[in-house]
């Protein structure tokens, strides 16, 4: 059977099919493969981060003058889009390990870029429980594949206004919420998530979410609050601002195309909870090279992470390998393949056109 004709004949009826996946056989080969691994964390972040913020300065000091602003702008979105998606990784690491990396990840990524860890930490874990992923509860799922095709249209346009919500939740909403309670409620539920669910109402504080949110969200409100004061006042040019919210608006708009191409979104918003096995059938690999550069940090392999999510990024190519070459029948493992973002945007449009005329979600 060719990969074409096995995604063809698992998206015909893939909840019915998830049961024949080879789960077990999947684990034993992947059994032999790292945990994250420091020396590789560490200087692919900081070369990232530098790479942006050094092509952020050079914006900066060449704004407007188009020839250099615009490629710069590029090359610090792209580069601090790398650096900020490592929150993915962070997501996924226990709280103990990796402390370090986790307060420099915050200081040279999230905190300027406005989404400290604690915005994402909680809120993804729930994304990988079965009872909770493709559901109403998750946060980081929508029914595109089994809606209208406008909530397809719709969802990349969120990116041109959300940097500013993210202002206003940290500069401005931050100090609200430490004087009234009732504020800190409605911040923490409807305002503090990296979600693409904006009716996502999330949880109260506990249990797997950051132990020091508090100081990442005051962190985060003196960079914001700073930056604004220092542009107001002469210290710093209004350029700064102007290129801040460029770069996170590319950001937003590259993840949107990412995000979208991730699953397939086959399940309603008033679905049943699936298995691991049909979570790996609604989701999505990418494995081009190409791929790196718009999901990047193993997030192009985004179907293997959702049946191993302990797997630290640079393992992920190598269990894509490994399951392609040894399981006993991939065929179902290969129908999570798209031969590119296009390729898995063009299915997630022709499945939602299909459950319109269907007047239901595809089986």
């Amino acid at each position: 059977m060719t990969q074409g004709d096995s995604e063809s004949a698992a998206e015909t009826d893939w909840r019915a099919r998830a049961k024949d996946f080879p789960i077990n056989e999947a684990r034993r080969i992947v059994m032999r493969l790292s945990g994250p691994r420091p020396a590789i964390y560490w200087p692919d972040f900081l070369a990232s981060a530098f790479i942006g913020w050094g092509a952020f300065a050079y914006a900066v000091v060449h704004a407007y003058d188009w020839p250099r602003y615009v490629p710069a702008v590029i090359i610090a979105g792209f580069a601090l889009y790398r650096a900020v998606l490592f929150i993915h990784e962070l997501a996924h690491i226990k709280q103990s390990q990796f402390r370090a990396f986790r307060w420099v990840w915050n200081l040279l990524a999230g905190i300027p870029m406005l989404a400290p860890s604690f915005t994402y930490t909680r809120v993804h874990s729930d994304h990988h429980r079965p009872r909770i992923y493709g559901t109403a509860a998750d946060g980081e799922y929508r029914p595109f594949g089994a809606g209208s095709v406008w909530n397809i249209v719709f969802y990349p346009l969120e990116s041109f206004f959300l940097p500013a919500l993210f202002v206003l939740r940290f500069v401005l909403l931050t100090p609200l919420c430490w004087i009234s309670p009732a504020i800190r409620r409605l911040v923490w539920e409807r305002f503090s998530s990296l979600t693409i669910d904006l009716a996502y109402r999330r949880p109260p504080p506990g249990k797997g979410d950051d132990p020091h949110w508090k100081i990442e969200e005051a962190l985060a409100f003196l960079f914001g609050a700073g930056v604004i004061a220092a542009m107001a006042a002469g210290a710093l040019p209004w350029s700064v601002g102007v290129t801040w919210y460029l770069v996170a608006v590319l950001i937003f708009f590259v993840n949107s195309l990412r995000t979208l191409g991730a699953h397939a979104y086959r399940n309603p918003e008033d679905g049943a909870p699936m298995g691991r096995a049909e979570e790996f059938l609604d989701s999505v690999d990418v494995p081009t090279r190409l791929g790196a550069l718009w999901a990047p940090v193993g997030l192009r392999f985004h179907a293997t992470h959702h049946l191993f999510p302990s797997l630290p990024y640079h393992e992920l190519p190598k269990a894509h390998r490994l399951l392609k070459a040894e399981l006993s029948d991939n065929s179902l493992y290969l129908a999570a393949s798209r031969k590119s973002l296009p390729d898995a945007l063009r299915r997630l449009w022709r499945d939602a056109r299909a459950a319109r005329k269907a007047g239901g979600p595809i089986e």
